[in-house]
């Protein structure tokens, strides 16, 4: 049976105390129960998909824009590279967009964001050391330059802008140890009016996050929901819709010079996610206060609020700014 399109099992066949209900696979086996919420984004539905979680490597140049597939993102981390400009990891799972890019390089700290996930990574290639890195987080790569399938160029970019791919494809490659639900990355609230920003936080209808002098990112909370702009540009995917976010999540990192540099010459930066700091988490057009925590590079990101417990998120999408803490700002108004 193919274990991306293996729906909620029908039937249970085991149950020890507090042990979730398991189901009997085809050969007899025993598997953990399909959860009835989508773990990436807290979303209840009774047809979640047993696949894994798909985290692709896409760019946030001014060439790269608009992207296509960031609008069916379950989660977004955006992070400095080299030159000040931004990109994203994003992950998907709950949804399965037709297209997504454009596809570029690893950098330093994807690691740190893509082992908690369990599933596959997809780039288009990088530095030795960050490939190995990349390995030694037990992370399975999907990459261009190493033959991959599943890449292709467009017509209507210039390279290197002009790497795309239909995501099924890299699902379909996922390999046994890469193949199960991710877990869940944040605590979510059982309704978006139960989220931490929701009963805890003050109004923030805008956030302005300052990453470089060249990128400087606005969330606005309009219509239920946060929506993007690059500066004063509205973010669209490339099919016209606005880039929105349930929860916006902002970590102020310290950022480190990684020794490398790019093709170009620029140095390549690093955002350190092993460790401790703060920032702020958006909801319901609310910002509160919270300190972060990830003790290993495979070790899920932990977000406590105020009162020392973990901070709920709004049931939906997320976007996790990664803010550098000397040379970045964050503020709401």
């Amino acid at each position: 049976m193919n274990r991306s399109t293996r729906t909620r099992p029908m039937l249970a066949c085991v149950a020890l105390g507090a042990i979730a209900l398991t189901g009997c696979g085809d050969d007899g086996e025993a598997e953990p129960a399909v959860p009835d919420a989508w773990p990436l984004t807290g979303v209840r539905s009774d047809d979640v998909t047993v696949r894994p979680a798909l985290a692709v490597k896409i760019e946030n140049s001014v060439p790269a824009r608009p992207q296509t597939g960031l609008d069916q993102a379950d989660v977004v981390w955006e992070e400095v590279v080299e030159g000040g400009i931004t990109r994203f990891v994003a992950v998907y799972h709950s949804q399965v967009p037709g297209e997504v890019g454009p596809i570029r390089s690893v950098r330093p700290m994807d690691p740190a964001v893509v082992a908690p996930l369990g599933g596959p990574f997809v780039f288009t290639g990088g530095q030795d050391p960050f490939l190995a890195d990349v390995a030694d987080a037990g992370i399975q790569a999907i990459v261009m330059d190493d033959g991959d399938p599943g890449f292709y160029r467009t017509d209507d970019r210039a390279a290197p802008h002009d790497v795309y791919a239909d995501p099924q494809d890299f699902w379909d490659q996922a390999d046994a140890d890469h193949d199960d639900l991710p877990p869940a990355q944040f605590a979510f609230a059982e309704s978006a009016q139960e989220s931490t920003a929701a009963t805890a936080g003050d109004a923030a209808g805008t956030l302005t996050a300052r990453f470089s002098g060249v990128q400087t990112t606005v969330w606005t909370w309009a219509s239920g929901a946060y929506e993007r702009s690059d500066g004063d540009v509205p973010a669209v995917d490339a099919g016209g819709s606005r880039l929105t976010a349930a929860n916006v999540v902002v970590l102020s990192v310290r950022m480190v010079d990684t020794g490398y540099l790019d093709p170009a010459g620029n140095p390549v930066p690093e955002s350190e996610l092993v460790g401790t700091g703060t920032g702020l988490l958006l909801s319901q057009g609310k910002a509160v206060e919270v300190a972060w925590s990830k003790d290993d590079v495979g070790a899920v990101l932990a977000l406590t609020g105020p009162d020392g417990e973990p901070a709920l998120l709004a049931p939906g999408s997320t976007w996790v700014e990664l803010v550098p803490s000397e040379g970045g700002s964050f503020t709401t108004s």
